[in-house]
């Protein structure tokens, strides 16, 4: 495998780099750095603290994750961020239910350190976890956030590529991309490249998977919100 295909689908971090010093800290790819900090800037000009629930994450994480889900140790979501029950579910429906809210291993934007989760930690109810469903971000803690994050993210080269749905993942205010960089990262990733790595990973579903992937793919992958609509 080529360190280039290694990347895209979170096999290597070697472009990554830490946002602080702080141990834990997330990751992100290095050539986005200097744009998360100038938007936790001005975030912090408007009065919020913008923090980073979810940066870079790992080929490995992405399948416990996956796999959680598929054998029903972790809660898959329906449309409304309520529990399913999937435990009736045939396997080719399991995975329509996961790919809602979460990406294939290989396949998360996640993988490329270039999009990230983010919150305001002063809107963070005491003893209430993070949740990153649509209505915290619509109608609760971080609904001012969130309105001051859709209106000016582009001008720090941010876009939000599930900004609304569009019959693939879920809406997700809170998911943001760098659009240069993740631009880069989507033109050389592939499908091909996708179906290797699943074929060689210990994924549950596998069958379910390869046999739709073209769906997958450009249901889930490619179908984004545009990019030129955060460029102004």
């Amino acid at each position: 495998m080529s360190l280039r295909a290694a990347q895209l689908i979170g096999q290597d971090s070697s472009a990554l780099q830490p946002m602080n010093a702080q141990p834990g800290a997330p990751c992100l790819h290095q050539d986005v750095l200097s744009d998360v900090a100038a938007l936790q800037k001005a975030a912090s000009r408007a009065g919020f603290a913008l923090r980073v629930a979810s940066g870079y994450r790992a080929f490995e994480r992405q399948l416990a994750i996956w796999n959680g889900k598929f054998n029903g140790d972790l809660p898959v979501l329906d449309a409304h961020s309520q529990p399913m029950d999937i435990t009736r579910l045939s396997d080719k429906e399991r995975v329509h239910a996961i790919l809602r809210w979460s990406a294939l291993p290989g396949a998360s934007r996640h993988h490329w350190g270039t999009d990230m989760d983010v919150y305001d930690k002063q809107s963070l109810i005491p003893d209430q976890p993070l949740a990153l469903t649509p209505p915290e971000y619509d109608s609760g803690p971080q609904a001012a956030f969130s309105s001051w994050l859709h209106a000016n993210v582009s001008a720090f080269g941010f876009f939000l590529p599930y900004a609304r749905y569009q019959g693939g993942v879920a809406r997700e205010p809170w998911h943001i991309s760098h659009i240069a960089t993740s631009a880069s990262m989507l033109s050389a990733f592939s499908q091909d490249m996708l179906a290797a790595a699943i074929t060689h990973a210990p994924i549950c579903g596998k069958d379910a998977i390869l046999g739709q992937l073209d769906w997958i793919y450009s249901t889930y992958v490619t179908n984004l919100c545009e990019v030129e609509r955060w460029n102004g």
